[in-house]
C-alpha cells in the first residue's frame, strides 16, 4: 500500500516500536502516531524474567529507544492510553479521544493468564511492574512456588535458584513444555530443571491457590513464601470483536500481515495469527524475533517497498545454566531426528541438538546449548531438507 498519509500503530512494545522503524527506514515520510496502553517508552520484556528479575539490569536498561530517538523518528505518541473501538480508518481510546489514520497498524500482544480464583498475592509477569513486584518478593523469601513450566516459569524459576531460594515448579503435563517440545525433547528440559536443583512435579494440577501456597489435584498441600502463575498469555481482543473478524485464533493475517476483511489495517506481534506462505496454515508466535520479522514485513507494505527475505521462525530461553533455542515450525511435526548429543540418551544435556520432522521433511530443530550449530541448521530448514539431506549436512558439523 502506498500513498498513506498517516499510520496509527497501536501498541507500544516491540513490535509496535519495530513497526515505526521499519517504516521510516523503508522511506515513508508521512506522519505516525504510537498508542501504547503502558506508560512506558517501548521496553524490552525477555529481560523481565532473567537479567531484570536478578537485579543484574538497571532500569533504564530495558528500554528500547529513548524520548528522544522518537522525536528524531518523528512520531507522536499516546502513552498510558487503551484502544477501546476499532472503526474503518480510526480508533477510539480510553479518554473518549479518537484518532484517525489511513493505515492502522494492530501491535496490542496478550495479557498473562491467571488460574481460577488466583488471590491477589499471587505474582503474574508481563509488565515491568511485575517484575518489581516479584523481585522485591524474591529479596524477602525463601522459597518459591511456580506454577507452570513453560519458558517463563522455568526462567523465574532459574532466577530464584540462583538467588538461593527452594523452588518448587508445578506443571500439569507429563513433561516441561510438551505442546512446543513434544514429550521426549520436553523429558530433556524436565532434567535439565531437576539437575539445577528445581523440585519438579509434572502431571499434577492445583485444586486451589492461597496466600500461602497450594492445594494439588493429588491431595497433597505445597506451601511457599511466594507463588508466580506462569501459565502462558491470553488473548485480550474484545475491543476489535465489533469489527468483524473471527478472533479465536488471534487477529486472522495474511503473510503480508494485513487482517482479514479489514482493509487499511494490519496486525504484528503475539496476537496476530499470519498464514505461513510455505505451509499453508495459519499460526501466532509469540516470540521476540516473530515481533520484529512481521514488524519489518508490514512497514514494507505500507509504504509500497519490496518485502524483505523470508524468515525462518526463531526462538529462544535462557534457563538453568543453558540457552535453549528452537527454529522452525514444530508444531507440525510428526517424528524426532537426534541430530548431536547424547541428551536423549541420558548423557550431557548441553550440545543435544534434535531434528523435528513432518513425513521426510525436516521442518524444526531444537539446540541445548548448542548456539553455533542452531545456527547453521537455519539453511537446511528454509530449503526444506529432507531426513537423508539433513543427516549428510549434519556430517559437516561434526
Amino acid at each position: 500500500m502506498s500513498g498513506a498519509e498517516h499510520v496509527l500503530v497501536v501498541g507500544a512494545g516491540l513490535a509496535g516500536l519495530r513497526t515505526v522503524e521499519g517504516l521510516r527506514r523503508s522511506g515513508f515520510d508521512g506522519r505516525i502516531s504510537l498508542v501504547g496502553a503502558e506508560e512506558h517508552l517501548p521496553y524490552d520484556r525477555p529481560p523481565l524474567s532473567k537479567q531484570y528479575l536478578a537485579g543484574e539490569w538497571e532500569r533504564s536498561k530495558l528500554d528500547l529507544i529513548a524520548a528522544e530517538g522518537l522525536a528524531e523518528l518523528g512520531v507522536r505518541t499516546h502513552l498510558g492510553r487503551r484502544a477501546v473501538a476499532l472503526r474503518p480508518g480510526e480508533v477510539e481510546l480510553d479518554d473518549g479521544s479518537t484518532l484517525h489514520a489511513d493505515a492502522i497498524v494492530l501491535a496490542v500482544g496478550v495479557a498473562p493468564r491467571t488460574l481460577d480464583d488466583q488471590p491477589r498475592s499471587a505474582h503474574v509477569l508481563r509488565s515491568v511492574e511485575e517484575s518489581d513486584a516479584l523481585r522485591t518478593a524474591l529479596a524477602n523469601s525463601s522459597s518459591l512456588l511456580v506454577v507452570g513450566a513453560g519458558f517463563i516459569g522455568a526462567e523465574v524459576a532459574s532466577t530464584a535458584l540462583d538467588r538461593g531460594l527452594a523452588v518448587t515448579v508445578l506443571e500439569a503435563g507429563p513433561v516441561p513444555m510438551a505442546r512446543v517440545l513434544g514429550p521426549d525433547v520436553g523429558a530433556l528440559a524436565a532434567r535439565l530443571a531437576a539437575e539445577a536443583g528445581a523440585d519438579l512435579r509434572c502431571g499434577v494440577a492445583v485444586s486451589a491457590l492461597t496466600d500461602a501456597g497450594a492445594s494439588l489435584s493429588d491431595g497433597s498441600v505445597l506451601n511457599a513464601d511466594t507463588v508466580v502463575v506462569g501459565i502462558g498469555g491470553r488473548l485480550d481482543l474484545g475491543w476489535l470483536e465489533p469489527a468483524g473478524p473471527d478472533l479465536a485464533g488471534g487477529i486472522p493475517c495474511d503473510e503480508h500481515g494485513r487482517v482479514e476483511g479489514l482493509p487499511g489495517v494490519w496486525a504484528v506481534g503475539d496476537a496476530a495469527a499470519w498464514v505461513d506462505p510455505r505451509f499453508g496454515d495459519r499460526v501466532r508466535h509469540e516470540h521476540w524475533t516473530s515481533a520484529v520479522d512481521q514488524a519489518a514485513v508490514v512497514a514494507r507494505d505500507i509504504a509500497g517497498a519490496e518485502p524483505p527475505p523470508p524468515t525462518v521462525p526463531y526462538f529462544w530461553s535462557d534457563q538453568f545454566g543453558l540457552k535453549i533455542q528452537l527454529i522452525g515450525r514444530p508444531d507440525l511435526a510428526d517424528g524426532m531426528l537426534p541430530l548431536h548429543g547424547d541428551g536423549l540418551d541420558g548423557g550431557e544435556i548441553k550440545g543435544t541438538t534434535v531434528g523435528y520432522l513432518r513425513g521426510e521433511e525436516l521442518v524444526a530443530v531444537v539446540g541445548f546449548g548448542a548456539a553455533r550449530r542452531i545456527a547453521r541448521y537455519r539453511k537446511p530448514l528454509a530449503a526444506g531438507a529432507d531426513r537423508a539431506a539433513t543427516l549428510e549436512f549434519r556430517e559437516t558439523l561434526t
